[in-house]
């Protein structure tokens, strides 16, 4: 069993080291880094099949698995394609005019901090995704498996309404400046991040059909962190409490990640 996690794992981090590396390459023709953002859900697409191809386990769960990523993948790189579309992302432009500022080569700056360092948090982060991939018992889906698909359908549902609600919410001009309050927003900061966390604990649960799934809820882990600390959801809010006035009550009354009723 641990050959073949090992083996996969080495196949995996070929592939997305050749896709950053070469999305870097891409990034410094078009002069847009934020580029790598869409790269992140097609990524973890790409490691879902070429995981699929190698990897040895059950037929049922490599497929389960291999779907359910793409289509989050698939969702993922569509919004932030969309969202971005013509124009580098403006946290990436303020990067890059302050790298540059400093007298350093924002193209080695970039691959080093920006391509290698996403690339190699994915793949750590992707073994959610290739340890269902090698075991073959149990050989059919379970009732584990089962419950693991419907949170993930929930958590995609929720991302995906979170997304839609603030993208008309901004669409509006006399919405300019002000804080997005209502919706699933009214509930919490962040239900988007908190959709995409449900989203990998479902296929958390779908690993766990065997204990030698148990440890990747370390990546589910990783990935709260990374969404929640300071260089996620931490870095949004310092930049809303210094753009929106009224930021500063509406994270006095609403939960951060978990939606609850607001506080009075």
């Amino acid at each position: 069993m641990l050959h073949d996690i090992a083996y996969l794992a080495v196949i995996n981090l070929g592939v997305i080291l050749v896709a950053f590396v070469g999305l870097w390459l891409i990034s410094l023709l078009v002069e847009d880094s934020s580029i790598v953002d869409i790269l992140w859900g097609l990524g973890l697409g790409g490691v879902a099949w070429v995981s699929y191809v190698f990897g040895d386990g059950a037929a049922d769960r490599k497929l389960l698995v291999a779907v359910l990523v793409s289509v989050w993948a698939l969702r993922l790189a569509g919004y932030i394609g969309w969202r971005n579309w013509g124009a580098e992302d403006r946290r990436y432009a303020r990067l890059r005019q302050h790298v540059e500022s400093q007298g350093k080569n924002f193209a080695i700056y970039s691959l080093i901090h920006i391509y290698l360092l996403q690339g190699s948090l994915m793949w750590l982060f992707s073994f959610v995704v290739q340890i269902p991939m090698v075991y073959k018992t149990p050989t059919t889906l379970g009732t584990l498996a089962w419950i693991g698909t419907a949170v993930w359908a929930f958590g995609l549902l929720y991302e995906t309404i979170a997304d839609i609600q603030l993208a008309r919410f901004r669409a509006h001009p006399t919405n300019a400046g002000r804080t997005m309050q209502a919706g699933l927003w009214r509930y919490s900061r962040h239900p988007n991040y908190f959709g995409e966390i449900v989203a990998w604990v479902g296929i958390f649960l779908i690993a766990c059909e065997n204990p030698i799934g148990f440890p990747v809820i370390l990546c589910v882990l990783m990935l709260a962190y990374n969404i929640v600390g300071s260089m996620g959801a931490g870095t949004v809010e310092r930049r809303m409490q210094k753009k929106r006035p009224d930021y500063l009550d509406y994270v006095k009354r609403t939960n951060k990640l978990i939606p609850m009723p607001p506080r009075r």
